[in-house]
């Protein structure tokens, strides 16, 4: 299967021209900046009229509509080809797909971290928006990922773990069991430098 991933659009979606063919578009979240509901209505008209077979996005700590809302009420308005991942899961092709949001109000009362433990351990390819610690994670000297999300995928060794937040951290890196792919679209300046990553699982 190809798959195309792309992170951090930051509402310059429609600037995307030229997207290569895939057989799936994985976006990580970020698609919106304040997070109003008619920024989630424009990008999600995009993504829709976007010619792919399978469709999955998340939410990003700029996706407040997300946050307000149910994975329920979201998933009742797309169509059987798009799937919005809230701490769920979905098998296409026989390939486990898993998502987890960046929500603050997760991040806040500590169940962020609860619902990392969650994660299955037969996921193929983990999609989140923050990074784990250490891994395409570096914004000048500082490193912004997490420790517990390490720590899950060290364990569970996903074949891939696709995510974005830190724009400047763009690109991929292997390790023995796992490809960590950023694909952040802006930079650290909200320029839209980077393509996104097309690969195959």
């Amino acid at each position: 299967m190809r798959i195309l991933h792309l992170s951090d659009t930051h509402n310059q979606h429609k600037n995307l021209g030229n997207l290569p063919e895939a057989d799936l578009i994985i976006h990580s979240g970020d698609f919106s900046f304040a997070g109003t509901e008619s920024e989630f209505r424009d990008f999600l008209k995009w993504f829709l009229d976007l010619n792919y077979q399978y469709k999955i996005f998340i939410g990003g700590n700029h996706d407040g509509f997300l946050e307000e809302n149910s994975q329920k009420e979201i998933q009742s308005i797309l169509p059987k080809n798009c799937h919005y991942l809230c701490h769920s899961g979905v098998t296409i092709e026989n390939i486990k797909f898993w998502g987890v949001p960046m929500f603050v109000s997760e991040d806040i009362d500590g169940s962020y971290f609860e619902k990392i433990k969650q994660i299955p351990k037969n996921t193929d390819v983990l999609i989140t928006h923050n990074p784990p610690l250490g891994i395409l994670d570096l914004d000048g000297k500082i490193n912004f990922g997490c420790s517990e999300l390490l720590h899950k995928t060290l364990e569970i060794k996903p074949k891939f773990h696709l995510f974005g937040h830190i724009h400047n951290a763009y690109g991929i890196e292997k390790s023995k069991s796992t490809t960590f792919i950023n694909s952040s679209v802006l930079n650290g300046n909200y320029e839209r430098t980077n393509p996104p990553i097309l690969f195959e699982v």
